[in-house]
């Protein structure tokens, strides 16, 4: 058998046939600049958070526009991710890998420099174009660069631990920033993160050669990006008042038909933008729904969190980030644990539904937070389960949900891992604020409103969030038990690229 030809993202040295190629001598600073990457587009989806406010002070918008500079970013991210998944493929993961990294800054100087609200959505908006470019290459360049099955678990506990914990790490250097400078350095950051990574791509990562002309699906572009929009904006745009009204759920409605027939386009193109063998492979379509479901839990964990920090106890921006660093801490413990030692030797299932149900037992724990209880016994406890329980599930299911596809597809596959993830956080976004909103006006319905009830029905929101949260995990363990085989062999038929779909045990 011949070997097979080179392809983008992949090593040029040609391999004997039958034998792996030869790992990159330099692919743990390649790991480095990767995980940088990765950090800056996480920690952008939460950065802006605390820093809202100032930045509404001096540029002088509403609070109707506010939400528009965290959903304009969430939109082109998450709607245009499988776009950027297949242009790494056809055109190269360095080139997209360096495209997208330099477009974010650029965008990120535009928003830094805003005079005004509409420059600062347009800037937002653009940085998440770009991350929907980088993102994808990005872990797809980690799948193709660690192939060996002990080195890509450990390449993926720490990508893991900076994926789950980069939301955290974000709202403790927005809260640092926006207290010490300025709203405008939260976004100036990102030019410091991409000058590295992108000296570090231009050094490490190869020039691959083309092995074929590049070939889009454009139907399946189109169906694909409009329906993700949709989805993503009415999502979005049904958090902040409750349940959606009509022209929102309409949105809802034409992104599900638009998805529903990319799926059907994807059966008949000859050169699909998402090979639907990549989404049908069991263990690979558990692990997707994991990452889905992480995502609904963690960025619904952040929000209401940071508003129980700053609402209910008080703290300051830089207090709510340094609040969230012991939760931080544990993911990136859980995260690099995951997939090394002796977890690493347990299988993918024991671990994400070992993660299930420390989340959710860290979500019960939160479920009764008080305003004025010591935050070691009122918080600590709920963050640190909750921080190991995220980090596991979240480097095991990433290492399954891209390992053994085939390098042509990695780009597009990757995507699918982080547009799962970004769709999971909308819909977290929207469930838990639409939740937490019915919560507060149960609370106060037919009363008079003041100071006092004000302050125990946000509780009552955030108690309705936090039960959510630990029924969705607890919902996810049982999920995850029945339907990914478990056992080692599962990580090492799918640990290299063209592995084969192993049966149900």
């Amino acid at each position: 058998m011949s070997a097979e030809p080179t392809r983008p993202g992949t090593s040029t040295t040609p391999a004997l046939p039958g034998a792996a190629a030869p790992p990159d001598p330099r692919r743990w600073w390649i790991l480095a600049v990767i995980g940088l990457a990765q950090l800056m587009v996480v920690l952008d989806a939460t950065i802006v958070n605390i820093a809202l406010p100032s930045a509404q002070a001096d540029l002088g918008f509403s609070d109707d526009q506010r939400q528009w500079v965290v959903t304009a970013y969430a939109i082109t991210f998450g709607s245009l991710l499988l776009l950027g998944g297949r242009l790494a493929d056809l055109f190269g993961r360095r080139r997209a890998f360096l495209i997208g990294q330099i477009g974010f800054a650029a965008a990120s100087a535009l928003g830094g420099a805003a005079a005004g609200f509409g420059v600062l959505v347009t800037a937002r908006a653009l940085q998440g174009v770009f991350a929907a470019l980088l993102a994808p290459a990005a872990l797809s360049l980690l799948t193709t660069t660690f192939s060996a099955p002990a080195e890509r678990a450990k390449a993926f506990g720490v990508f893991g631990a900076l994926a789950a914990s980069g939301g955290a790490v974000g709202l403790l250097l927005g809260g640092f920033l926006t207290e010490h400078l300025s709203w405008r350095s939260t976004m100036y950051v990102n030019l410091l993160f991409a000058t590295v990574a992108v000296i570090g791509g231009v050094l490490l990562l190869r020039r691959p050669a083309q092995a074929t002309p590049p070939r889009l699906d454009l139907p399946g572009t189109v169906l694909a990006s409009s329906g993700l929009f949709c989805l993503v904006y009415g999502l979005a745009k049904s958090g902040p008042d409750g349940w959606p009204p009509l022209r929102v759920l309409g949105c809802l409605v034409a992104g599900a038909v638009l998805l529903a027939a990319f799926v059907w386009w994807q059966r008949l193109s000859a050169h699909p933008l998402l090979p639907l063998r990549i989404v049908l492979d069991r263990v690979r379509g558990t692990a997707l729904t994991s990452v889905f479901i992480t995502g609904v839990g963690m960025f619904g964990v952040f929000l209401f969190l940071t508003y129980y920090f700053q609402h209910a106890r008080g703290y300051s921006p830089a207090q709510t980030g340094l609040a969230f660093m012991p939760m931080s801490g544990c993911t990136m413990i859980g995260a690099i644990g995951s997939n090394t030692g002796l977890l690493g030797r347990i299988g993918g299932r024991p671990r994400i539904v070992t993660g299930m149900v420390l989340s959710a037992c860290g979500m019960v724990w939160l479920a009764n937070v008080t305003a004025t209880g010591p935050y070691v016994l009122d918080v600590l406890p709920g963050q640190v389960a909750t921080g190991l329980g995220m980090g596991l599930i979240t480097a095991a299911a990433m290492n399954l949900g891209t390992a053994g596809i085939d390098p042509r597809d990695a780009g597009v596959g990757s995507a699918t891992v982080n547009a799962m993830r970004q769709t999971g956080g909308s819909v977290g976004t929207a469930l838990m604020s639409a939740l937490g909103a019915g919560a507060v006006a149960r609370s106060l319905a037919g009363r008079q409103p003041t100071p006092e009830l004000l302050a125990r029905a946000a509780l009552e929101g955030y108690h309705t969030v936090f039960t959510a949260s630990a029924v969705l995990f607890a919902a996810g363990a049982v999920l995850t038990l029945f339907l990914l085989p478990g056992g080692l062999s599962v990580e090492r038929t799918h640990g290299a690229p063209g592995g084969r779909r192993p049966s149900a045990r």
